[in-house]
């Protein structure tokens, strides 16, 4: 029989393999039902994917400042009324706080007047201005109890990214009348249109009384046509336009009326003329959206001196419709 210490010794080392083999099976266990985590990385321009704090719910892409429109400053009282003069006429207004009261100013569309509702309002707030050019223009506002500007005047800012690190887009704003069409390239459009000045059409117009009414071109693009127009005075009274009228009427009616006349408004005028001195002429181009009339039906064009008799009116056969000259916007200047 072996002694007792021997005994002992060698049941010590097997309790400790068997206590080591137990041990390593239980962590590879462990690790089985653990599996590691994958580990996800965020780029720059990303946001974390969380529920709680200042980031958004779920994988959102960040806005770079080069996205950004970067606001003007203005200040506003509650004893005084600041003005702000566009280029072209306002279509949307939108305050960001009751603390402000805007509109625009009886009688001027391309101006607005802005008060504040509250003396000393602490919280700075926000205004925001579509014009009809589709020009976005945004401002922060502030209190103040005397305004250092008490009447802006905003320009036309044209694709100036470059100068103000601001995107080109910012004027591509799209208005419900112009269909598909951007309001800054139908502006280009008929500036181009009286720039040129070219005589496309040769036959249609009126002449009395010294006054000459003519309709030099007629044009299309995206959905939209222009008509170039031209007034003649070799009188030497000075010609004041009341208005000019765009009619579809029938042909064989000897005395229109009114339900057998359709009025066409003009969607845009550029170089709308208000006067024409003597022996002078002045052009204008307007934008209609398109149309075609049938072969029974002509337009006519009325053009009513104010406070005088010298009316004159062309008319427009739908051959001379279909036959507009197609603008291609590439070489627009």
């Amino acid at each position: 029989m072996l002694p007792t210490t021997k005994i002992q010794s060698k049941m010590k080392k097997v309790i400790v393999a068997i206590a080591l083999m137990l041990g390593v099976m239980g962590a590879n266990a462990q690790n089985a039902e653990q599996p590691e985590k994958e580990v996800v990385t965020f780029q720059a321009d990303t946001y974390p994917q969380e529920m709680s704090g200042d980031n958004y719910g779920g994988l959102t892409k960040k806005l770079t400042f080069d996205r950004m429109i970067p606001p003007y400053g203005l200040e506003v009282t509650y004893d005084k009324t600041v003005h702000v003069i566009f280029p072209s006429a306002v279509r949307y207004v939108d305050l960001g706080s009751p603390n402000l009261i805007a509109g625009r100013a009886d009688g001027a569309e391309n101006v607005i007047r802005v008060k504040a509702t509250v003396k000393n309002f602490r919280s700075e707030t926000n205004l925001s201005v579509i014009t009809e050019s589709g020009s976005f223009y945004t401002f922060n506002v502030k209190y103040a109890d005397e305004p250092l500007l008490l009447n802006v005047e905003m320009k036309d800012f044209i694709h100036d990214g470059s100068t103000v690190n601001r995107p080109n887009n910012a004027l591509d704003i799209y208005l419900q009348e112009l269909g598909s069409e951007s309001p800054k390239l139908v502006h280009l459009i008929m500036k181009s249109i009286h720039k040129n000045n070219k005589r496309e059409i040769k036959h249609i117009g009126a002449k009395s009384f010294g006054i000459q009414y003519l309709l030099r071109g007629m044009y299309t693009h995206n959905g939209l046509l222009y008509f170039h127009t031209q007034i003649k005075n070799s009188s030497n009274v000075p010609f004041d336009v009341d208005f000019i009228t765009f009619k579809i009427v029938d042909k064989k009616v000897a005395k229109r009326t009114a339900i057998q006349e359709q009025v066409i408004f003009p969607l845009r005028a550029y170089n709308y003329a208000t006067r024409v001195a003597g022996n002078k002429d002045e052009r204008t181009i307007f934008t209609m959206e398109k149309f075609t009339i049938p072969e029974d039906k002509q337009v006519v064009v009325e053009l009513h001196e104010k406070s005088g008799g010298r009316h004159q009116s062309f008319m427009i056969e739908n051959e001379d419709i279909v036959r507009a000259r197609v603008i291609n916007e590439l070489k627009v200047k």
